[in-house]
């Protein structure tokens, strides 16, 4: 028998302690992340270490004693891989390998690593191909030199010709050109989808997050899908949409995305901006947090960078609400402090904040009835009748979720108290002018409360 899987690599982690750094995360959980994306790659963490250092240098990243120690260290461990916890430049990275002789992989390209391994779809290979050439078009190396066109002859000394490595860089180029216009095609693809549903119309709501905070967890629980969903960082990556029918009634399309983290390569948001555009034309975000974890505040400020470098060329933004997920996972006095803070949240000018536990399901039916509220806050009252002929134009009102109060008469006709937004109103007069026209668009006092005929 052949055995035909690939053996396990031990790797050492390193995150290092920078004098200049930002002390606004913990070292130790910084290091817990990236044994976590270690692993996430099949590699054993033979040991995860903190390194203090003094200075960055522009060589080989550390200075000679300490690369000395680490080398001993590697040696002592049997690794094959050395994770560094931060972004190096080419030359960094290359002298580094010469001096520890074994590979080494910094923060970016750990990360890229990993995308390239879980993406599925056509699209999302294509995102990861790009960002994987725009990383590695300046560490290419001199290797191949035996390929280099020679020098000429015939009594006259010629040039050298083209390098080997120049050929490989204008390979790359030309290749990166190629997924740049195959990437232009599927944005266009997606904005013809956006058309379409738009044509339909339902609401889309795009679950946005810190990776590995439970936002396929929750996508699975509201839409009965099977999204992939593991304890385990990048577990997703294609984004998935399904049809929801929230407690009211309403008709929305869940968006689950790619999750964000800490120094996100700049590479995979540029390559990623087709699957964002997602996020940019969403009707509503909901930014689901794990509440439970340590820095998990620290992490919505990650969040919002990434959210404002995706939606900076966009005119305004979708609202966002915020879903503290693993709500479960705290204690009861913990969980009293988390609710109570919840409670709090929204007064003063920040995002309105819910506790839900996607595992358990708590909270979840609060989180869809505040996306409806969210939904309606643009939608005024209007009093309809409809006949016994146009049930359509009923139908198509319920599976809006507008309806707040129905009546029938004795002539069979529907006397309905609805909420419509302006975009919902012009939709409706334009498939039943006949019923809206007429009908002026102005509040009718108290509308009673929402009806809910699903239970969550």
């Amino acid at each position: 028998m052949i055995d035909r899987q690939a053996p396990v690599q031990r790797a050492l982690v390193i995150h290092p302690l920078r004098s200049d750094a930002s002390a606004s995360r913990d070292p130790e959980l910084r290091l817990i992340e990236a044994s976590g994306l270690a692993e996430a790659l099949d590699l054993e963490v033979a040991d995860a270490r903190l390194e203090p250092l003094r200075q960055v240098r522009p060589g080989a990243y550390f200075g000679t004693g300490k690369i000395e120690e680490i080398k001993a260290h590697c040696e002592e461990l049997k690794v094959e891989v050395l994770i560094l916890d931060d972004q190096m430049s080419p030359v960094q990275q290359r002298n580094l390998e010469k001096e520890l002789q074994v590979k080494v992989v910094d923060r970016t390209g750990l990360i890229l690593e990993i995308f390239a391994r879980r993406a599925r779809t056509r699209e999302g290979r294509l995102q990861v191909e790009l960002a994987r050439l725009s990383y590695e078009k300046s560490r290419l190396v001199k290797t191949w030199t035996h390929l280099e066109r020679q020098r000429g002859g015939t009594g006259k000394t010629g040039g050298p010709g083209e390098r080997q490595i120049e050929l490989d860089r204008r390979m790359i180029a030309d290749k990166i050109l190629k997924l740049k216009k195959e990437l232009e095609e599927v944005k266009r693809t997606r904005a013809l989808q956006r058309a379409s549903r738009k044509r339909v119309p339902y609401p889309v709501i795009a679950l946005v997050g810190y990776t590995n905070a439970g936002k396929s967890t929750l996508f699975n629980r509201a839409a009965s899908a099977d999204v992939l969903a593991k304890d385990m960082p990048f577990a997703t990556l294609d984004t998935t949409l399904r049809a929801v029918r929230t407690p009211t009634g309403r008709d929305v399309i869940l968006s689950d995305t790619v999750g964000f983290i800490t120094d996100l390569p700049t590479e995979l948001v540029a390559a990623f901006r087709a699957t964002l555009e997602e996020v940019a034309q969403a009707d509503l975000l909901v930014h689901v947090r794990d509440i439970a974890h340590a820095e998990s505040d620290n992490q919505r400020r990650d969040v919002e960078l990434v959210l404002d470098r995706v939606l900076s060329e966009h005119e305004s933004r979708p609202p966002l609400i915020e879903a503290w997920n693993k709500i479960d996972a705290l204690d009861e006095d913990g969980a009293a402090f988390v609710r109570a803070r919840a409670a709090a949240s929204g007064l003063d000018g920040t995002a309105q904040g819910l506790c839900v536990s996607a595992l358990t399901g708590e909270g979840v039916k609060d989180l869809f009835a505040l996306i409806d509220s969210e939904l309606a806050l643009d939608a005024r009252p209007v009093d309809l009748v409809i006949g016994p002929d146009q049930g359509a134009a009923r139908a198509w009102l319920f599976r809006k979720g507008a309806v707040r109060h129905e009546e029938t008469d004795e002539q069979g006709f529907t006397h309905l108290k609805v909420r419509l937004t302006a975009d919902d109103a012009a939709r409706f007069v334009a498939q039943w002018p006949q019923i809206l026209s007429e009908v002026p668009f102005v509040p009718l006092g108290e509308v009673p409360e929402p009806v809910h005929f699903l239970e969550a």
